[in-house]
């Protein structure tokens, strides 16, 4: 699930091999093309979070990055040339925030060899190891379908008639779960009864995730969890912690996709602030 900068230089030469570039910020949508257009790995193509790796926005209705159509994925990893066993390496520049989400939609469609570069692009760059303004050969388009089990997911309105049976990880910081304050969403606070998890403390100081052994203490308490279900701000870095505990050794929970910018668009919906 980690490949180091050199495992993965060590293997470009590999035809079968799939790079992904992942950059994004949110407060500049544009800035992950144009770091991609400057330099990025050789053989990478490129993934925007909004326009490639989720579906349209509706205001008032779905989260601030729903999940992309089955078929757009489809049509989108066969314009890379994916089959269910291509190896397909992601990164970012962000400790794999915005690259776990793409692992996650290529797991959800069935995939399994699917490695994220641990450290990311600056880890590859203090490596000394070459990039490129090159855009990689065109692959040979393939007619790709994927799985997409639906028990992967669950929705907003299942998970309001099931809160109390549910185990819910809250990625986002602890400022942000305590609705002290909320720089990107309308509303402050969590979904009751959730436990925040900041997915940021599944690295160390270089960006890298920490041992195995550190991130199953982590999630110590999902070893007795009934349904586990992990959320944050928009479905993207919750998928951080989905790749986290998948790491480990634990069960994956169900993902719920719209996360917090979704459920508030219902005022029927609870929220809660503080700790708890």
């Amino acid at each position: 699930m980690l490949t180091t900068p050199a495992e993965l230089a060590h293997a470009l030469a590999n035809p079968a091999l799939v790079i992904v570039d992942c950059r994004f910020a949110l407060a500049d949508p544009a800035a992950g093309r144009k770091a991609y257009d400057a330099a990025h790995l050789p053989k990478a193509h490129f993934a925007d979070l909004e326009q490639d790796l989720s579906g349209p926005l509706i205001k008032g209705v779905t989260g601030r990055h729903p999940l992309p159509s089955t078929g757009s994925l489809d049509a989108l990893f066969s314009r890379w040339g994916l089959t269910q066993a291509s190896s397909v390496v992601i990164y970012d520049d962000n400790g794999g925030a915005m690259a776990a989400r793409l692992w996650w939609l290529l797991r959800w469609a069935g995939l399994r060899h699917i490695a994220l570069l641990d450290g990311g692009f600056k880890a590859w760059q203090t490596a000394g190891l070459p990039t490129t303004q090159d855009l990689p050969t065109a692959a040979t388009p393939t007619d790709f379908q994927g799985d997409y089990p639906a028990d992967a997911l669950i929705s907003a309105e299942d998970l309001q008639t099931q809160l109390n049976q549910c185990c819910l990880i809250d990625a986002r910081a602890e400022p942000r779960f305590r609705g002290e304050v909320e720089p990107i969403d309308p509303v402050a606070g969590h979904i009751p009864g959730a436990r925040c998890v900041p997915y940021e403390q599944n690295l160390n100081a270089a960006g890298c995730f920490l041992p195995n052994a550190d991130l199953r203490q982590r999630f110590t308490f999902l070893q007795d969890a009934r349904n586990p279900v992990a959320y944050c701000g928009s479905g993207v870095t919750a998928c951080h912690n989905l790749f986290a505990i998948h790491l480990c050794g634990l069960p994956l929970p169900r993902l719920y996709a719209g996360s917090w910018s979704e459920w508030i668009t219902d005022t029927s919906r609870p929220i809660a602030v503080g700790p708890n």
